[in-house]
């Protein structure tokens, strides 16, 4: 066999279930001082510690190795190649193990995301149904023949909902941040920061009483990821709330 031919299997053999003319083989390849093949085979052992190290502790039934044992045609009395092979298949068996449990966790860990954030987005969704259904809510729209389009809806009680639609895509660290202009003058008072949808689509919500009367607009700029203390880009949605 050439090297290349014997590079697969020198991890069968660091683990001693290689016999006959295979192993002959391979020892006297060996002895003759290959270099490539004695690094493919400390490669080998390298491995299969690493993939021992890996397996959880676990100690499998008695009856389990008996019956591996017996499966092979190992008598309990003998040892030799048969301990050899039955510790292999042991070990395969413990690898085995260890890789399905960490899969079998993985995927756990992934459902639970997905039903977190199932969860939030039905809350999400029945806070805004309640807040449209509330007889104090009233509507103003923006972005008439522009591309943002939506509405606007408030309540005196339950604070400034947003559902828009045609949303701008947004650059690496930047994000949306809504506004509420008071009338009367004075500086624009933050109220939240979100994002939109791949197809740009959104909506967002700032709960809390307010005073409509008081306010002149609701208006969305592009800011940093962190927010801004005042608008640092020109509104894109201006909903002018004084025209309730």
């Amino acid at each position: 066999m050439t090297c290349e031919e014997l590079k697969d299997m020198y991890e069968l053999y660091s683990l001693g279930v290689i016999e006959g003319e295979e192993k002959a083989e391979i020892d006297a390849h060996l002895a003759r001082g290959c270099v490539a093949c004695r690094k493919s085979l400390s490669d080998a052992v390298a491995m299969n510690a690493a993939l021992l190290s890996l397996a959880p502790d676990m100690a499998p039934p008695v009856r389990l190795k008996r019956r591996l044992m017996a499966s092979i045609g190992v008598k309990q009395t003998g040892w030799g190649w048969a301990a050899a092979l039955a510790a292999a298949c042991m070990l395969a068996l413990a690898l085995w193990m260890g890789v399905q449990e960490r899969e079998r966790s993985a995927e756990l860990a992934d459902a639970r995301q997905t039903l977190l954030e199932s969860k939030i987005e039905r809350d999400q969704m029945m806070q805004c149904l309640s807040f449209l259904n509330q007889p104090e809510t009233q509507q103003v729209g923006f972005g008439k023949g522009k591309p943002a389009q939506g509405n606007v809806f408030v309540n005196p009680r339950k604070g400034v909902l947003l559902i828009g639609a045609n949303l701008p895509e947004l650059t690496p660290g930047r994000m949306f941040e809504m506004w509420m202009i008071p009338k009367g003058g004075g500086g624009p008072q933050p109220a939240g920061m979100f994002r939109a949808t791949e197809s740009g689509t959104a909506y967002h919500m700032m709960s809390g009483p307010i005073d409509p009367s008081s306010i002149a607009a609701i208006a969305v700029t592009v800011e940093p990821e962190g927010g801004s203390a005042a608008p640092t880009s020109q509104p894109f949605i201006v909903a002018p709330v004084s025209a309730l």
